[in-house]
């Protein structure tokens, strides 16, 4: 059962995303492949893991956090491609709603997206996604009113110079790296969402089924999902890294207040 003396357990996929994050690294356990190390984020107990690519991988480390660790709360900080075209490389999503947009049935060539273990049987809500409780959504909007990002350079722009924006919206999750115009399109026209990832939806899944635990994923765009993702993310990588560390730091200072 977690408390206010819990930590709160902080994810990411990859270890560029884990690098600007943990204040004060202190003992580590190994469970499996998996590495957890206690420290400090935003001067709070906290339990950091690099979980890997993929929903499966985020949703083990998510459960183990949960469970072993008894995190009173969960965040994902990491990067994304970009969905809507309002955002450009270096912008910050928050989710205010985390949707896994491969889980469903296909047919005609096309998904029908449902939400996470429901079957095929007729007369069941399959109405896909997790949506954050409004109390906690207003906090975070709150935390982050007044942010300021370090300017993004014309370089990363591919424009001019300005400063990246911090807003709420959808996330889709998938166990495909998108690197697709088209797809782009379709993801955004569909689910109206801001940005694309591969685990954020499957920790969602998990926090929901144990407890309605809170749950934050915080994602810098790193990339815009398109033909050229697959050169553009290798190369903003690190810059997205870090500005998903700044706004991750903020959300863990309200993630964990009773909704």
């Amino acid at each position: 059962m977690t408390s206010t003396t819990s930590p709160l357990g902080i994810l990411t996929a990859i270890p560029e995303e884990l690098a600007h994050l943990d204040e004060a690294a202190g003992a580590t356990t190994r469970i499996g492949e998996l590495t957890f190390t206690h420290g400090l984020i935003a001067g709070r107990a906290a339990v950091f893991v690099e979980c890997g690519a993929g929903k499966v991988n985020a949703a083990i480390a998510a459960t183990l956090l949960l469970t072993r660790f008894e995190c009173r709360a969960l965040l994902f900080c990491g990067v994304a491609g970009g969905l809507d075209p309002a955002f450009g490389v270096g912008d910050v999503v928050i989710a205010a709603r985390n949707l896994q947009h491969d889980y469903g049935v296909l047919a005609a060539g096309k998904i029908q997206t449902w939400q996470p273990g429901v079957p095929s049987l007729s007369g069941l809500d399959r109405t896909p996604g997790y949506d954050l409780p409004a109390p906690l959504a207003a906090r975070l909007a709150d935390a982050v009113k007044d942010v300021a990002l370090p300017p993004l350079s014309a370089a990363v722009t591919g424009d001019v110079a300005r400063s990246p924006v911090v807003a709420l919206g959808t996330i889709l999750s998938g166990d495909t790296f998108i690197n697709c115009d088209a797809t782009r399109i379709r993801l955004h026209t569909t689910f109206k969402a801001a940005a694309v990832e591969m685990e954020g939806g499957a920790v969602a899944q998990v926090c929901r089924r144990l407890g309605d635990v809170p749950f934050v994923n915080v994602r810098c765009l790193s990339d815009l999902a398109g033909a050229t993702s697959h050169l553009d993310f290798r190369t903003f990588l690190p810059v997205a890294a870090r500005l998903a560390a700044i706004v991750t730091r903020l959300a863990a200072g309200v993630a964990d207040i009773d909704t």
